[in-house]
């Protein structure tokens, strides 16, 4: 299949004074090897070393950052929005391993170092969409994941590729047991097609807002797939394998005639509890006042990604 280069259009570009703002910041960034050996909660607060631009933005305006870092879900740490800021703040993130295996001429396990190491990162402005309808807008710091993928040389058996967050209930307390980790038989796991996986847009994020990824977020390593409800969107990962058969994926399993496989933003797809054809603007006002948006096919992202599912009836799906 034919990969596809994003295509921006004018209005879809966040004002330059934004970039020239950041850009001057990141002067003072800090290397990853001072970043390495600070303590996870100091991680969260420090620059990220010098990294290109692009442009692949929103119309929208950036979520405040303060909001970005304190309503997450993150069920390993807990089920409310505000539990993770709380609960994730002592997370070991180094020293990090990610295993890579399955239906590819190179696997291993390779440090999070040797990861950065391989891929320059860059800043991406994503729309995120919740599947419980509410969006927001993030500048995220990171690579595409084809490129991290490729090193690895997938086989042609090589269908889908499969992700795991960490399983490790010392540091996760919603792990400890499914009734305080909302139902979830850990880990988390997640996959997607070898062709959604090798997409452009598909990213590999370790930070945000020009700033290490915090823990509430996914530290040290997440993936953000931005036409997708957030789920599918994995935390923490420590594996990630190629696989010939569809992977199992975690809210699939949980509750399959609500989560499905593909989950791609669609408002004319309704969720069997709620409606998606329109969002809460996280950021926007207080609980009860906070501005509404249609929601778009494809997250605003249909013209990038729509041949990737051509054939497949959405509604089948999700």
């Amino acid at each position: 299949m034919k990969k596809q280069t994003p295509t921006i259009s004018e209005a879809d570009v966040t004002d330059e004074t934004v970039y020239l703002n950041r850009r001057q910041l990141m002067k003072n960034a800090v290397t990853l090897s001072a970043l390495s050996m600070l303590p996870p909660h100091a991680q969260a607060a420090a620059k990220v070393y010098p990294l290109k631009y692009r442009k692949d933005a929103s119309d929208l305006p950036l979520t405040p950052e303060q909001k970005v870092i304190s309503y997450n879900n993150f069920y390993e740490f807990g089920t409310d929005k505000g539990d993770p800021i709380k609960n994730a703040q002592n997370f070991r993130t180094s020293p990090w391993h990610v295993t890579v295996s399955g239906e590819a001429e190179k696997t291993g396990t390779f440090t999070l170092e040797d990861i950065l190491k391989w891929n320059p990162l860059e800043e991406r402005i994503y729309r995120l969409r919740c599947v419980e309808a509410w969006s927001m807008v993030i500048p995220w710091v990171g690579f595409p994941l084809a490129d991290m993928l490729k090193r690895f040389q997938p086989t042609s058996k090589a269908k889908y590729v499969a992700f795991e967050t960490l399983y490790d209930p010392e540091q996760m307390p919603g792990q400890r047991s499914r009734f305080g980790g909302g139902g979830i038989n850990y880990p988390y796991v997640e996959g997607l097609t070898i062709d959604e996986a090798m997409h452009p847009l598909t990213l590999m994020a370790v930070g945000l807002y020009g700033k290490t990824l915090p823990p509430q977020n996914g530290a040290p390593i997440r993936l953000v797939v931005p036409w997708k409800y957030g789920f599918k969107s994995i935390k923490s990962i420590v594996s990630i394998k190629f696989t010939e058969q569809r992977p199992r994926t975690t809210w699939s399993e949980l509750a399959p005639n609500e989560y499905g496989f593909f989950a791609n933003v669609n408002p004319k797809v309704a969720h069997p509890r709620w409606s998606q054809a329109s969002e809460r603007i996280i950021g926007t006002g207080g609980l009860f006042a906070q501005k509404r948006r249609d929601t778009e096919l494809y997250n605003g992202y249909a013209e990038q990604v729509a041949s990737l599912y051509s054939g497949i009836k959405e509604n089948h799906f999700f």
